[in-house]
């Protein structure tokens, strides 16, 4: 193993170690970083969202080199039942910017780029290298790290944790507790391959357009979660995932939920034809403000999913992820150059850094939304079906006066008290947004 001690050691290459260790690296900072994946994006298969706001404040130019899919030009919302959606959609030309705000991405091909540039700006990778410890000093303060390498041990002034929504290694040394079930997500996704021409012409397409849809509803089966899609160049990315704790109550497989995704009629001519090459699994956390671990202590500091750091409510994960990396890494820099060290009084420069930040608002704005939905789980089943049944009604042209048909939807939602429970859970779910 390296002998040297470095400033920084960052545990992991995902979007958030990189930010962390592309901010040090760029400043001048000696920096270790290790990925267990035999290269980075290596365990990476799915199509994600990149939100180019976060990314360009790290690295303005990349645009001109990182590999981009399409830049997001439509957002389709989808409340679903067996065999309906009812949809909101917002397209707009203006998307069509220079520099766009949003892109599909494919992480393995991303995560690698972004690797490439930590590497350029200075900063040592080593990957299939497994942190199997953190290491302390008498005083309990961590200085380093162990592997599974020969001689594993490494040392430095701090030791950044972007490690994943597993965070092992935080878990192991006592920084953290495990992972309940109800405060993450298990999703499954599949990459499904069609000629180019093909994909633009079912999405209303040009060029590099994109479009990304987003599904909630009987898709479920009752359970918390969502659905998604999203076009690529050449492939669509398609998955579904629920709340852990609900696959276990449950019995249900998350593969069993994707197939009934892919049959549902508004879903299968989307992907006729396509050939599907590649598929994953991915745990996201979802518990947002309230499951938050602490995120700082003497020597250390967690960024990315390690410490909770996904909007579940708007579906942002790598602009929460690429930030706190950045912030973590602003705040080390910082630190080294006051010729401070890294202690738990002087790295709370981090949670202050983070407050002034998107990141720290967010997530306490939406801190009681995780808790409504797992306690509201008909918002997942009930009302998608009230509201494609009440669509089917008002739209199908049958001879019933447009009077009696408005009864017949009122009645519905009055039925088993729905109407003033959906009045209750809207005002809930207000309240819960203050």
């Amino acid at each position: 193993m390296i002998r040297d001690k470095f400033d920084a050691i960052v545990v992991g290459a995902g979007p958030s170690g990189n930010a962390a260790a592309y901010t040090m690296a760029k400043q001048g900072l000696k920096v270790l970083q290790l990925e267990r994946g035999e290269y980075p994006g290596s365990k990476n298969v799915q199509g994600a969202i990149l939100y180019a706001d976060a990314l360009e404040k790290i690295i303005p130019d990349f645009r001109e080199d990182a590999p981009l899919e399409r830049h997001v030009i439509e957002q389709r919302l989808w409340t679903m039942d067996d065999t309906s959606y009812v949809g909101m959609h917002y397209r707009s030309d203006d998307f069509n910017e220079e520099k766009p705000n949003r892109y599909t991405i494919i992480r393995a091909q991303f995560d690698r780029w972004f690797s490439g540039k930590v590497r350029e700006a200075g900063a040592v990778l080593l990957c299939e290298t497994t942190v199997t410890e953190l290491l302390r000093d008498p005083q309990g303060r961590v200085i380093g790290v162990r592997t599974d390498r020969d001689g594993g041990t490494a040392f430095a002034d701090v030791v950044i944790l972007g490690e994943g929504v597993n965070g092992l290694v935080g878990q192991r040394s006592g920084l953290r507790p495990e992972l309940k079930p109800d405060t993450v997500a298990l999703a499954v996704k599949e990459m499904h391959f069609l000629p180019r021409e093909v994909i633009e012409s079912r999405f209303n397409l040009a060029g590099n357009e994109g479009v990304v849809i987003e599904a909630m509803g009987t898709i479920t089966d009752g359970m918390t979660g969502t659905g998604f899609i999203y076009t690529n160049q050449e492939s669509i990315s398609i998955g579904i995932g629920c709340i852990v704790s609900d696959f276990a109550e449950s019995g249900r497989t998350p593969y069993g939920l994707l197939e009934a995704f892919k049959r549902h009629p508004s879903v299968r001519p989307l992907l006729e034809g396509s050939e599907c090459k590649e598929y994953a699994a991915h745990l996201i956390p979802e518990g947002g403000y309230n499951a938050m671990p602490e995120l700082f202590g003497d020597g250390w500091i967690v960024v990315g999913d390690a410490g909770q750091f996904v909007n579940a409510v708007h579906r942002e994960g790598s602009n929460l992820a690429m930030t706190t990396g950045r912030v973590a890494g602003e705040t080390v820099v910082w630190l080294k150059r006051r010729r401070e060290m890294a202690t738990k009084a002087n790295l709370a420069e981090y949670q202050r850094r983070l407050e002034e930040t998107f990141v720290m608002k967010d997530l306490r704005k939406y801190r009681r939304i995780p808790d409504f939905l797992h306690r509201n789980k008909h918002i997942f089943g009930v009302y998608p079906k009230l509201l494609t049944a009440a669509a089917q009604t008002w739209f199908r042209v049958d001879g019933v006066d447009k009077r009696a048909k408005e009864k017949q939807i009122f009645q519905s939602f009055r039925s088993g008290r729905t109407l003033p429970g959906l009045i209750g859970d809207a005002l809930k779910l207000a309240r819960s947004w203050r």
